[in-house]
């Protein structure tokens, strides 16, 4: 069905349906707004309850070829009245701003759903740099979807027939008549945005008023014409009680390791060189500089983890964040804390590889050389977050390792999560670990290699404090004394101490729960941002009246102690990884055991479909 938005042409009231989720999706050039439009929905969505979840979906260059396929930009929102892990296989409505964005996304709408065209770019010239021979509009290749057709710019300008604002100005305005259309289609309040773009252009009210106007324009056209016959509402969740706030993968990662800097009573230091899609949490760490945070924005990557070791051998809180060109180039100096073993985080927010890749596109692939890309012995825990909320969780347990052991330890998060946000359940202070670490004062008996016995971790001795003077460096350290030491033996200890120390680790983590029963036919594995696809995979086949367990790891260096029991319950472990089965690879060589792996590098995370048909052919074989 095919629907042309005029103001001559309003049909009968629309109906109205309860919905127990949506999926709804912007797309648009990279300079239409699609990220801040989403991000308006999706906060509107969170102020009413739903609970949610986020894809963006955005090019790499800054400004790509404007109208072209690989220019554009894009913005999944999931909205719900129950628990929700993902932001949804495919979308029910598809905002295309023009062409190339319809072309890019259409594929993947479902059957039925709705299109709102914006017909002012439905042109020859478009069309052209779209790839397209024919007016997709018009040549029945819509069939099978609800498209509603409407001139989105030529009526943004007639709201603004009174504003003082350039043609230009005019136009950059007409996304919000587009969210205007879809808070309408979907019942939400536009008093949350309207607050917004009066606060973010307080200093120019014009523009301010102008996108309200626009804005209200969206929703009273949809009210006047009535041309959608179905209205929808989503309910609010049913959540558990409490303070909640929509937030961000990397600002979940900043507020936990602000957090871990307080709860542990030292100065939070961040040393970080600009790098998608980890950038981020160098940006709002800098805004906290009241919780004693000290960013420093350094000339390189190698200048910013060496910064970060200086003030954890200064007594503060070091952390360091990249993505995987830069983790290449830090090797060196994190090998540098492996040796002189001293509290360090290292962020790695993962995006597609290898070199410069693909820098907006998600994958886990730097497993292995988060494990293994350094030279020497040189073992670090490892642990892996698996949505935006649960990375305050994981910032807040990378620093208690890091402290309680003084050791480096590195933190995988990836571009899906980083980006990605859902609602986050603010914690109470006093439910916060207490993380203060025991920092070394007294000259007796000090050695700075003499080893707690339970933890191996040695002595944090700050620099100036009075007979606590120790060599500090990247040459082999004698064990005790932490004297220079070429010595064999003494090499071959320090080496089996290092990994000992990390191995212990295993004795204070939690064993790996499994969500289903403990043994039967299938288990399905995962690890960081593939959590949400498998919970809903496994809800689903279980629906289905299938027997499927799931588990999913945080620590992947130390495993948890149970992980070989757990392995051996289940006839097969199916693997999902958005690598080519680097995690698999690991386990079979650990535990001796055949994994399923379940490989993706396409640069976007797996959908719940996917992993179903998965299980489904396992079962069946």
């Amino acid at each position: 069905m095919t629907s042309t938005i005029t103001e001559e042409n309003a049909g009968p009231p629309a109906s109205l349906e309860k919905l127990d989720d949506a999926v709804i999706r912007f797309a648009g050039d990279s300079g239409d707004g699609m990220q801040l439009t989403g991000n308006q929905f999706t906060n509107t969505s969170a102020l009413m309850g739903n609970d949610l979840s986020t894809l963006p979906d955005f090019p790499a260059e800054i400004r790509a070829p404007a109208g072209t396929l690989a220019g554009v930009s894009a913005f999944q929102v999931r909205i719900a009245d129950h628990d929700i892990h993902n932001p949804g296989d495919s979308p029910d409505v598809l905002v295309a701003m023009n062409p190339a964005a319809l072309k890019k996304n259409i594929g993947e709408l479902k059957p039925n759903g709705v299109v709102i065209a914006n017909t002012d770019e439905f042109n020859a010239r478009s069309f052209k740099k779209a790839g397209l021979e024919n007016d997709p509009l018009e040549d029945g290749s819509l069939e099978g979807f609800r498209v509603f057709k409407a001139p989105l710019a030529t009526m943004t300008q007639r709201a603004l027939e009174d504003s003082e604002l350039d043609r230009k100005s005019q136009d950059r305005c007409k996304n919000f008549f587009a969210l205007g259309m879809v808070y309408w289609l979907f019942s939400r309040p536009l008093e949350n945005t309207v607050e917004w773009l009066r606060r973010k252009f307080a200093r120019r009210p014009e523009i301010a008023e102008a996108n309200i106007k626009v804005l209200k324009a969206g929703w009273n056209f949809c009210d006047i014409t009535q041309i959608f016959q179905v209205r929808y509402e989503v309910d609010s969740a049913q959540l558990e009680p409490g303070i909640y706030r929509n937030i961000l993968g990397n600002h979940a990662f900043a507020l936990g390791f602000v957090a871990a800097s307080r709860r542990s009573g030292l100065p939070l230091f961040l040393g970080a060189y600009p790098i998608t899609p980890a950038s981020d949490l160098l940006h709002e760490l800098a805004r906290h500089k009241s919780f004693g945070v000290t960013t420093f924005q350094a000339e390189d990557e190698i200048a910013a983890v060496c910064a970060a070791i200086g003030a954890s051998f200064g007594g503060a809180l070091g952390i360091t964040a990249s993505s995987g060109p830069g983790i290449s180039l830090k090797s060196e100096a994190i090998n540098l804390a492996v040796m002189v073993e001293l509290p360090l985080v290292i962020c790695n927010v993962q995006r597609a590889g290898p070199s410069t890749g693909m820098p907006t596109k998600t994958e886990q692939s730097d497993l292995l050389q988060t494990l293994f890309g350094r030279n020497g012995e040189s073992p670090l825990p490892v642990i892996s977050a698996s949505s935006p909320k649960d990375c305050f969780e994981t910032a807040m347990e990378a620093c208690r390792i890091a402290l309680k052991y003084m050791v480096p330890v590195m933190v995988l998060s990836d571009g899906y999560i980083a980006s990605g946000s859902e609602p986050w359940r603010l914690p109470k202070l006093e439910d916060l670990p207490d993380l203060r670490p025991e920092i070394r004062r007294d000259p007796v008996g000090f050695a700075p290699y003499r080893r707690d016995e339970t933890t191996l971790a040695r002595p944090w001795a700050l620099p100036g404090t009075p007979g606590l003077e120790h060599r500090i460096g990247g040459l082999e350290k004698d064990d005790g004394s932490g004297n220079v030491s070429y010595d064999a033996q003494n090499h071959a200890q320090m080496t089996r101490l290092r990994e000992e120390k990390v191995a212990r680790i295993a004795a204070d983590i939690p064993p790996l729960e499994v969500d289903g029963e403990p043994s039967g036919k299938l288990l399905v594995l995962g690890w960081g941002s593939t959590q949400g696809a498998i919970k809903g995979a496994v809800n689903a086949a279980r629906a289905k009246g299938l027997s499927v367990s799931a588990a999913h790891l945080r620590y992947l260096n130390p495993f948890p102690a149970n992980l070989s029991e757990l392995l051996e319950s289940f006839d097969r472990v199916l693997l999902p990884e958005i690598n080519t089965g680097q995690l698999a690879l690991v386990l079979q060589g650990r535990y001796l055991r055949r994994i399923d792996s379940y490989p993706k590098v396409e640069g976007r995370p797996f959908s719940r479909d996917e992993i179903l048909a998965r299980i489904e052919q396992l079962l069946e074989a």
